[in-house]
């Protein structure tokens, strides 16, 4: 399964099935950081969400339009000026999930898919330059690791699931955070070690 998401104080928390349309949407990795930043910091505009992630604002704009054209964000009421739009994220979650997805999103779901990895990779980056920075406590309390398993394609998605139900346990709704905390990212990544589960040339 492959998910965007990050819950914010401004969005309904709800999550949404992402259609043919909102995938081909969010198939690019800007795109997502705009999403998230959104979903993580509540309602921006343009200017402020490209400070944030180094871009034109030009560019900032034309992916908030893009992202409201999918249906993934909003306006936020009683904000903003004739100059300045404010926008926030409709959902909590974006979830695409390729076993249950119908045969005609698959090109579509592909192209999320690495735009979800790309997106992520970016922000494991991003992370790991502020490692030097981080309070002792925060520091103990991270996890950058990975494992070599051997899996059946089926072991693999029970795998998945079980990982889910975790993090399904310790996901806080607005308002109910603990004291001291902040936002956590965990990125669940598996995936065949690239170049041992491609299909035979002309097999594809």
């Amino acid at each position: 399964m492959a998910a965007s998401s990050a819950a914010s104080a401004e969005s309904p928390h709800r999550d949404v099935e992402l259609d043919t349309s909102a995938l081909r949407v969010l198939a690019h990795p800007l795109r997502l950081n705009v999403l998230t930043l959104l979903r993580e910091r509540g309602p921006s505009t343009a200017t402020r969400i490209a400070e944030e992630l180094g871009i034109n604002p030009g560019a900032a704009s034309y992916h908030l339009r893009r992202l409201a054209s999918g249906g993934l964000i909003v306006d936020e009421p009683g904000r903003g000026t004739g100059r300045e739009r404010w926008w926030k994220s409709v959902h909590r979650q974006s979830i695409h999930d390729p076993a249950t997805a119908p045969v005609e999103q698959r090109e579509a779901g592909r192209a999320y898919t690495q735009a979800v990895a790309v997106a992520a990779a970016d922000r494991l980056r991003r992370a790991a330059q502020e490692v030097a920075l981080l309070p002792q406590e925060w520091l103990e309390a991270t996890a950058y690791s990975d494992f070599l398993l051997h899996l059946t394609p089926g072991e693999a998605d029970r795998m998945k699931a079980e990982i889910s139900e975790v993090i399904a346990r310790y996901r806080h709704e607005s308002g109910e955070a603990p004291e001291g905390s902040a936002p956590v990212v965990l990125q669940v990544q598996a995936f065949p070690v690239p170049g041992t589960a491609l299909p035979p040339a002309g097999d594809a």
